[in-house]
């Protein structure tokens, strides 16, 4: 799969990428798209969340820091970018935790048309109605196999479903791909996981045509970003820091290198 030449695409069109996000990590969002050279916005105000959405290229969600209010400023934000026809990422963070969080994503699912549900395997396998346990916002152990559990919720949603872990999976209704990129030092940091919704928003406001090549295509570059920031990492904290500056130095050839892809 050709990645970087979408990268270049995200460069060259700046995406507008609405957040209504986690509170712990909405810096680290923004950055992380602002170095991707797309621009972030985050306005979470229910007066508001509909028209800013109206003007994106694509909405993420996050239900991290969940509260009755946020869910309704999500579904008018959602609602708005279905009319503009921008993709919509909801990241399922907690899925699985409390039953308040399962019955908000499911009004979410169901209040508006969701384009790539994104969560690890736990949360994915909650989402589909697996019965699992998510630890906080850190995954649980899964039974059963979740290339085909991230298959079955594509289909019946007809939407992208992206499985993050050690090997990400993204499920469209008839594709099915493999990221091997990434390195361990992501699971020591909080935030990697919402900073990768935001790289989905980021290549999906890009190519809206193609939604699991710009899913793969944002997590491909991300991860190979961790990797390059990991060689001079001396732990969680410099390795952050230079994550940053190794997303806004990718080069088309170093992705073309290193992209692992099935």
């Amino acid at each position: 799969m050709d990645c970087a030449s979408l990268l270049g695409t995200v460069r060259e069109k700046q995406p507008l990428v609405h957040h209504i996000t986690n509170w712990v990590t909405i810096y680290d969002c923004a950055q992380l798209v602002k170095s991707f050279g797309a621009s972030p916005v985050m306005a979470h105000a229910a007066e508001e969340a509909a028209d800013m959405a109206s003007l994106a290229s694509a909405v993420v969600l996050n239900i991290g820091t969940l509260t009755t209010g946020v869910i309704d400023s999500m579904k008018l934000a959602a609602r708005a970018a279905n009319v503009k026809k921008a993709p919509v990422i909801l990241d399922v963070c907690g899925a699985g935790a409390t039953p308040f969080r399962d019955r908000m994503v499911a009004a979410l699912l169901d209040g508006a048309k969701i384009d790539i549900i994104k969560g690890n395997a736990s949360e994915i396998a909650r989402v589909a109605g697996e019965q699992v346990n998510t630890k906080g916002v850190d995954a649980g152990s899964v039974g059963g196999d979740m290339a085909k559990i991230a298959g079955a919720l594509a289909a019946e949603r007809r939407c992208v479903v992206v499985v993050t872990g050690e090997e990400d999976i993204v499920a469209g209704e008839r594709v099915l791909h493999r990221v091997k990129n990434g390195h361990e030092l992501m699971s020591r940091v909080v935030g990697t996981g919402c900073m990768a919704a935001s790289a989905l928003g980021t290549f999906a406001g890009a190519c809206p045509e193609d939604l699991p090549r710009a899913a793969v295509a944002g997590l491909v570059c991300y991860e190979i970003a961790a990797e390059l920031a990991a060689e001079n990492s001396a732990g969680p904290g410099t390795f952050k820091t230079l994550l940053f500056d190794r997303v806004a130095s990718l080069t088309p050839a170093t992705i073309e290198s290193q992209q692992r892809v099935s």
